[in-house]
């Protein structure tokens, strides 16, 4: 196993513990024991460490003590707050610099998608992801693109957390064809009214699957 090979694994693996909330937020993340345990060098390992600190899923004390980044009731709205700044403003620039044929298309696909599963099941919802990736490109802002990418992994880590509900599925599927139809028809108000709504409506579903009593900077455990 090269090292690239080995830290690439180690990455992947931590990653998706964190974000199965396996590793628990607060949890120390010692490179003796995470070496020992995933089969490769303290190396590999310390490398990891920094991917994850660079996405938000680890945090270190400025020296060498490492561990799982905490999630909060504070902290979950604050990541939203950012969101919606920045998925509004990329609603808005894609509304305006768009290709039709490519946002007509993905509405074709997610009406089939809508259809085939009765408008409430994973399915229909998993489209959602190929729209987020066509208005990135669309809003044609490397900048803008970077800084919503650096909130993938602290994002997908909530999205696991929340129980969801088929009815929110549903909603959910209507309130991003509501913006794909405002993309496609270059209204740039109605895309950002669309997916500030849109991401309210997924902090709400977020925040009610916390336990009740929580305090905002309590600090969130997984469902037993």
């Amino acid at each position: 196993m090269c090292a690239m090979r080995a830290s690439e694994i180690a990455y992947e693996r931590l990653r998706e513990d964190i974000i199965q909330w396996r590793l628990q937020p607060g949890a120390a993340l010692g490179e003796v024991e995470l070496s020992e345990r995933l089969g490769v060098s303290r190396t590999p390992v310390r490398e990891a460490l920094l991917r994850l600190t660079a996405e938000g899923l680890v945090t270190t004390d400025g020296g060498r003590t490492a561990t799982v980044t905490v999630v909060s009731l504070d902290h979950i709205r604050d990541l939203y707050e950012l969101r919606e700044a920045l998925e509004t403003q990329a609603a808005r620039l894609a509304a305006r610099r768009r290709d039709a044929s490519v946002f007509e298309a993905l509405r074709e696909d997610f009406l089939r998608e809508i259809g085939a599963s009765h408008g409430g099941s994973e399915q229909a919802y998993s489209v959602g992801p190929q729209l987020d990736a066509a208005i990135y490109k669309a809003a044609g802002s490397v900048y803008l693109v970077n800084a919503l990418n650096e909130l993938r992994g602290p994002l997908e880590r909530i999205r696991r957390y929340a129980l969801g509900s088929p009815g929110r599925l549903t909603e959910s599927a209507v309130e991003q064809l509501l913006i794909l139809e405002a993309i496609i028809e270059q209204d740039e108000t109605l895309a950002a009214q669309a997916t500030a709504v849109h991401l309210r409506k997924s902090l709400g579903d977020v925040l009610r699957s916390v336990p009740s009593g929580t305090a905002g900077t309590d600090i969130i455990r997984p469902h037993p």
